[in-house]
């Protein structure tokens, strides 16, 4: 679902492909001298690389012609707008309901197949779901429906909302939000400076991380977002919530107490928005030196939550 740049050729052609997708909603960028080259790094809402000026790129010829609709890519075959993944690490479910397997659904809405990408309104929605094999097999992924999920693509992770004490929280109980550690961060190889980084240029000593530090959080039954800081939690929890305490003592202010189930939500769930916030930063050279911020993008996600009135069989 997501890719990581860490060539200088791919980041190039990725800048070329966002500008010609047009603009960002936030986006940065930041030109160094590191040796004899001069490298562009830069972050936007699709993802952050960087481009030294000993590399070289060809993206072939333009025909000129306007690239196709996903109802002429489709050729008569069904759109599959659903996916079925692993859950992702650091996500504690309950045990799923016999016969049942827990799975990460994502679902591709408000497309327009009359376009060439899906159409302006076009995202991803996820869920925690129990499915049975037959729920299964209503997501298939048959091997034409893989260019339509290209479109969608990100150096960042995919977000992994962390709901405690429970996923399905309940009435007038605070539910704290938080993401999970591997995707609040970019991470690649340990061993070069900046444990942190998910584009390496060992050519130019050039390294490059991406944190979040920000999320804003819609919980979707219509009060207003919050703002919540990441990356600091007053625990060593990565989610900051300690479960030898209540729910109501505890100190993640990343919070929110719905007053009314979803029940009457599509689906039986609340629509979840989320603006995390990325902060990408350079280090040049190995030991000393330091992080050097680039700047800040903005990435949207859904997330769909049930919440529950009473303790129920699934949470």
């Amino acid at each position: 679902m997501h890719n990581r740049v860490g060539r200088a050729l791919l980041a190039l052609s990725a800048v070329l492909a966002l500008l010609m997708a047009g603009p960002a909603t936030t986006a940065a960028a930041e030109t160094i001298q590191t040796g004899r080259s001069v490298c562009s790094m830069y972050v936007n809402s699709t993802g952050f690389g960087a481009y030294c000026s000993n590399g070289s790129a060809y993206l072939g010829p333009s025909t000129g012609e306007p690239p196709p609709t996903w109802r002429q890519r489709l050729n008569g075959r069904p759109f599959v707008p659903c996916r079925d993944f692993d859950i992702p690490k650091g996500i504690r479910l309950p045990q799923a309901p016999e016969g049942k397997k827990w799975v990460l659904r994502v679902t591709i809405t408000d497309y327009n197949l009359d376009t060439y990408d899906g159409g302006d309104a076009a995202h991803l929605e996820r869920a925690y779901v129990p499915v049975s094999p037959a729920e299964e097999a209503q997501c298939p992924f048959p091997p034409y429906m893989q260019p339509f999920w290209h479109e969608f693509r990100s150096s960042y992770p995919p977000p992994a909302l962390v709901v405690k004490p429970t996923f399905t929280p309940r009435v007038n109980i605070p539910a704290y939000f938080s993401l999970t550690t591997d995707s609040s961060r970019v991470v690649a190889d340990p061993g070069n400076p900046g444990a942190y980084s998910g584009y390496i240029d060992p050519r130019h000593n050039l390294t490059m991380r991406a944190l979040v530090v920000e999320m804003i959080v819609d919980p979707g039954d219509g009060t207003k977002p919050f703002k919540c800081r990441m990356g600091v939690t007053p625990l060593d929890d990565p989610d900051g919530y300690d479960e030898t305490k209540d729910p109501n003592d505890q100190l993640n202010p990343c919070k929110h107490i719905y007053k009314k189930s979803s029940a009457s939500q599509p689906d039986g769930m609340y629509t979840v928005k989320l603006t995390i916030t990325w902060e990408v930063s350079y280090w040049v050279g190995k030991g000393e030196g330091g992080w050097n911020p680039i700047g800040q993008a903005n990435v949207t996600a859904v997330q769909r939550l049930p919440v529950q009135e009473v303790e129920a069989i699934g949470g």
